[in-house]
């Protein structure tokens, strides 16, 4: 679907509130390049609304009265949705494009939740990552009702999703079939790019998000709920050969984010959502840490990697997930053993709790453990995917307890099993064990009849494994 005909067929579209300029004949706009309008509710004016074209960033006053005077280079204008309102949704799609009343108007109404948002919940989707129909079936038959069962858990807490970039796998003809399966989750879902959403052949870095842009809306934007404030970056900067990119955040995302803070109180939650890890894969990132120094409750969700792991860097907590497709369709874990997945938050004012959430397992369960056979002794490998220094990882051998597991460097077994060798795994060879760091590992005496593991989370709560030798 191309981007004019998609636009005309939406009329509503994000949350963000999403305005493609391109879409509409430059006459509906003034001369002067200047946008206004006004936010209501019910009928009545809201003060204080964020509203952004990427460049400018600007508030209704106090009669819900804004006016914008558009970056000559500005593709959209959205509208930030505050806290209390509901997210506008298109088959759940994060989505709403408005057309504008008369020349140079742009009216916004929002729709009040039914209850208080300071507690909420939200989900992160990382690579899903299809890049054919039987990837497609995958995605549909087990992570999709996966998450709808989690969602339909949470009962009537306020739930959104973010999906962290790399939605398809450079096939665009699949973007209708994750909208497809964001839509069976049933929840308000938001889409960052990643470096497989981009158009290979469309010029540079400006240019190689027009689909993604045309189906999505801007790929830079804000939106509330609660007392925290969401930020969705584009981190993938395309070099202008095909599938050459790096991780970079653009002076122009670092402008408006500057001044998209402004104006979040500075002991908000802050949750900032992005493709490529940020801690060590974006060129810039002092750079972006710098806008962020004056907030001390930040955490960054991220994907790319397919490998899941926890980095805390200049004080903020950044989330790196494990995918949801695995081994790219191919097996059930990921390259770190980490099982195919997503990430679970629960918001509670400034608080923030999380667990990942195992597609096709229990939630309680949160490690993996091995044991094999070495000359003269046996030996232990506990993975515990979602650790961080905060977890505690102990053992006990025929139910005495032996103390902490030390902490090793090394190769999932059964990622080594499933992935490692020039043929495996089948059809997709070039997936690899990786290396990680949430291992744990001892060594013991073959009389052992039974290990258990007890992983204890940062959060007090505990997980169990046991096998028997």
């Amino acid at each position: 679907m191309n981007r004019r005909s998609f636009i005309q067929k939406s009329t509503l579209l994000t949350s963000t509130v999403f305005i493609s300029l391109k879409s509409f004949p430059s006459s509906l706009f003034s001369v002067d390049g200047l946008v206004s309008g006004m936010v209501t509710s019910k009928g009545k004016a809201v003060a204080g609304v964020v509203i952004s074209d990427g460049y400018s960033v600007i508030q209704t006053d106090k009669n819900g009265n804004y006016e914008i005077k558009l970056h000559e280079l500005a593709r959209f204008v959205w509208i930030s949705t505050p806290s209390g309102y509901e997210f506008k949704t298109e088959s759940s799609i994060a989505r709403h494009y408005y057309k504008p009343d008369t020349a140079g108007k742009l009216n916004f109404d929002l729709k009040p939740l039914k209850q208080n948002d300071n507690k909420h919940n939200f989900i992160i989707w990382a690579d899903p990552q299809v890049k054919n129909k039987k990837d497609v079936a995958q995605m549909m038959e087990t992570s999709v009702p996966d998450t709808r069962d989690v969602v339909k858990s949470m009962g009537k807490t306020p739930v959104h999703g973010i999906g962290v970039g790399d939605l398809v796998w450079d096939n665009f003809d699949l973007f209708p079939a994750y909208d497809e399966a964001i839509a069976k989750i049933g929840i308000p879902f938001f889409q960052a790019l990643g470096n497989h959403d981009q158009d290979y052949r469309q010029g540079g870095d400006d240019t190689s998000d027009r689909t993604f842009q045309a189906h999505y809306g801007p790929t830079y934007y804000s939106f509330n709920r609660g007392k925290a404030h969401y930020v969705v970056l584009d981190d993938v900067r395309y070099l202008g050969v095909e599938r050459t990119y790096d991780g970079y955040i653009t002076p122009t995302q670092l402008e408006w984010l500057a001044k998209d803070l402004q104006l979040v109180p500075k002991d908000a939650l802050l949750i900032i959502c992005l493709h490529i890890p940020v801690h060590n894969s974006v060129k810039n990132n002092d750079d972006f840490y710098a806008v962020l120094k004056d907030f001390k409750n930040v955490h960054i969700m991220s994907g790319h990697t397919h490998f899941n792991k926890n980095v805390i860097k200049n004080g903020i907590y950044e989330h790196n997930h494990g995918t949801v497709c695995g081994g790219w369709w191919t097996g059930p874990i990921c390259e770190d053993g980490t099982p195919r997945g997503y990430g679970v938050y629960e918001v509670d004012g400034t608080d923030l709790k999380w667990h990942y959430k195992s597609t096709g397992r229990d939630r309680k369960e949160q490690l993996d453990i091995y044991v094999d056979t070495l000359t003269n002794q046996k030996r232990l490998i506990a993975n515990v995917w979602n650790y961080d220094p905060e977890w505690k990882v102990e053992y006990f051998l025929d139910g005495k307890a032996m103390g902490a597991l030390a902490q090793q460097d090394g190769y999932d077994p059964l990622a080594v099993k499933l992935y490692k060798g020039d043929k495996l795994p089948n059809p997709r060879p070039f997936v690899e064990p990786c290396s990680t760091d949430h291992l744990f590992m001892a060594h013991f005496e073959p009389s052992v009849k039974k290990v258990k593991v007890v992983a204890t989370d940062r959060f007090g709560e505990k997980f169990e494994a046991e096998i028997n030798t």
